[in-house]
């Protein structure tokens, strides 16, 4: 009974929250449910956990559980999913309790849920999955993760014989793990026309098995690459079943098992999400790749990650990344010093608030290689924001941008910024900002103050 009424109780209130604001409400139904039966995901029936898929990792599980429900969806298979985002255990519970009966009876093809990889053992102690995807591991909120051995410690508490690993191959930490698992598959990218070298003087990162240097070929992404290590001879495939390859960013194509694909996203790190994405359907799900490659026609990627807006005359490139770890940020300067045209560079750096004590994270800039951006024909740079926007100033003055360069705006104030945006000669635009605020721009633009 404690079961039911903690079921019945969720439903209640998410109706209750979805009436007051779709947006909201991806936790909290769960969180109480959780309170009234600490077991209560548990409790759930008609799940087959040889159908439970969990995808974690630093990037890219938000975008690749995307994909992946996407295809399938469109396939014609019956899905449930926390695409909103709520990858801890109550939002796990919170998108079981609206989809299940009042009984608590679940009906569905494949269980699709992105998982916080710290509280991984908590959320595998109530929902023993039989497969999960690893898309990387890499510094990230050190506030509460601390080092990526953590994290690997705490995902050696939930990996077993019985499961199945989908590793990323050209990801140290991720293929570490084809040893413990009761089956592997492996995806990666093929080396294409924006993978890049570093000079030697770059820090790499340890071998988790020796823990000797990586030796890194080339990147396709930061930290993500065709890898060995001279010590232990641990080292990247140099092929893979589920391959990228071919690519194309003058088509927008890639190739997949001799499938032609459509690019919805011409975008490296998404390289990854795709290749991913395609071995889950294809190995888990018995999709082959030929019925894949129509979804992606139509596949439209979590709103705010990569958008583009038109102000005035000038276009605004607005990447979200996660302030959070120094990977996602050196994909999006690689992103923008790959653009060969001149362009001004606003960059909004915050206070990570996400839980008490709130910090102000300063030294992952200085993890980046900053140097191809100025070198890539910037006019200007903008830094705002609160507590950050000096921070972020000095990092560029220590890679050598002229003072005059840049304007510093120690606030966020929408119209102040688009005063600046402005001012600018050229009409290319990136922005980097929290997503709260470029919602505030975007409404900005489309209440016709342009």
């Amino acid at each position: 009974m404690k079961f039911y009424f903690a079921l019945w109780f969720a439903k209640l209130m998410g109706l209750a929250i979805k009436l007051v604001s779709k947006d909201r409400g991806t936790n909290l139904p769960g969180e109480k449910a959780l309170l009234i039966d600490p077991r209560f995901v548990k409790h759930f029936k008609n799940i087959d956990y040889a159908k439970v898929i969990f995808i974690t990792g630093t990037n890219g599980k938000s975008s690749t559980t995307n994909l992946v429900t996407h295809i399938l969806k469109e396939n014609g298979k019956k899905i449930v999913s926390n695409l909103e985002g709520a990858n801890l255990l109550s939002g796990i519970a919170t998108i079981l309790a609206k989809e299940a009966s009042l009984t608590g009876k679940l009906k569905a093809d494949y269980f699709i849920f992105e998982t916080d990889e710290r509280y991984l053992p908590l959320i595998f102690a109530q929902l023993p999955a039989e497969n999960m995807l690893i898309t990387n591991l890499q510094k990230d909120q050190v506030q509460r993760n601390g080092d990526p051995e953590f994290i690997i410690r705490k995902l050696k508490e939930v990996i077993n014989p019985k499961m199945t690993l989908i590793l990323n191959n050209e990801e140290p930490r991720s293929r570490y793990f084809e040893e413990i698992a009761g089956r592997t598959i492996y995806y990666g990218v093929a080396r294409h026309e924006e993978s890049f070298i570093k000079e030697a003087d770059y820090p790499t990162q340890g071998c988790p098995k020796c823990h000797h240097d990586i030796i890194f070929d080339y990147y396709n992404v930061d930290s993500i690459g065709a890898f060995h290590c001279e010590h232990c001879s641990f080292a990247s495939n140099k092929t893979t079943a589920y391959e990228v390859n071919n690519i194309d960013f003058a088509k927008k194509t890639f190739t997949l098992k001799d499938v032609v694909y459509q690019m919805p996203y011409d975008l490296p790190f998404m390289f990854y999400n795709y290749a991913g994405a395609l071995a889950i359907c294809e190995e888990i799900c018995g999709v082959p790749a030929v019925a894949t490659a129509k979804a992606f026609e139509n596949f439209k990627n979590i709103g705010g990650r990569f958008e583009v807006l038109k102000y005035k005359n000038k276009t605004i490139k607005y990447m979200r990344i996660k302030q959070e770890n120094p990977d996602t940020l050196q994909s999006a300067l690689n992103i923008m010093a790959s653009d060969t045209n001149e362009k001004m560079v606003a960059l909004g750096l915050y206070v990570v608030n996400d839980f008490v004590p709130h910090y102000i994270n300063t030294f992952y800039a200085f993890d980046c290689d900053f140097k191809p951006l100025i070198e890539s024909k910037v006019e200007r740079y903008l830094c705002f924001s609160e507590h950050v926007s000096y921070d972020t100033a000095n990092r560029l003055i220590y890679e050598g941008v002229n003072k005059e360069a840049i304007t510093i705006m120690d606030s966020d104030d929408i119209k102040t910024i688009f005063s600046e945006i402005d001012k600018a000669k050229t009409d290319n635009i990136y922005l980097i900002t929290w997503i709260s605020t470029f919602e505030k721009m975007k409404k900005f633009i489309e209440g016709g103050q342009n």
